[in-house]
């Protein structure tokens, strides 16, 4: 039971790791895009300068959940690679539940009063020729630290089943 809710955990962030690649690429070829019409045309775009670092907070805020899955996060590897795989799981699991799920937990309830303020007056850029969705950008906090809080979920019984299959 808990082996299949880490693999439908981790398909899932899979898929959002997907989506995370065509945002990075539509993010670079965006970029490509103004610098060619800013240095080559002199010709420049505010709401295409703010669809980059849309793009790009996306891209940070779905990455955290991929990265946790991929074991691609922080942590002190001159020291963790020495462990063996039964206390690599226990700092994993010990970590998860007392670093990262708390402040996860905070972002996440923590960011509705501001997304919903943002929501209600469908907050736009204060640029003139600036995109007019702020609000669904802020809105995407809550989304992203809800998922890395299921991602943590399935980073958690993977490393259950690490250490249970650890000799």
């Amino acid at each position: 039971m808990l082996h299949s809710i880490e693999r439908g955990i981790a398909k899932s962030v899979d898929i959002v790791g997907s989506l995370t690649c065509v945002l990075l690429l539509l993010m670079v070829l965006n970029v490509a895009f103004d610098v060619l019409m800013r240095y080559a045309f002199h010709n420049s775009s505010v709401g295409m300068q703010e669809l980059e670092w849309h793009l790009f907070s996306v891209v940070i805020l779905l990455g955290i959940s991929v990265a946790l899955k991929d074991e691609g996060h922080v942590r002190v590897d001159f020291l963790y690679d020495r462990f063996n795989v039964k206390k690599k799981a226990v700092i994993n699991i010990l970590g998860t539940v007392f670093f990262l799920m708390p402040v996860a937990l905070l972002i996440f309830f923590g960011s509705f009063e501001f997304v919903k303020d943002s929501w209600e007056i469908c907050e736009i850029s204060e640029d003139p020729g600036g995109l007019h969705c702020r609000w669904l950008i802020k809105g995407m906090v809550p989304v992203a630290f809800g998922f890395l809080i299921v991602s943590a979920v399935g980073y958690i019984l993977q490393n259950i089943r690490l250490y249970r299959e650890a000799k």
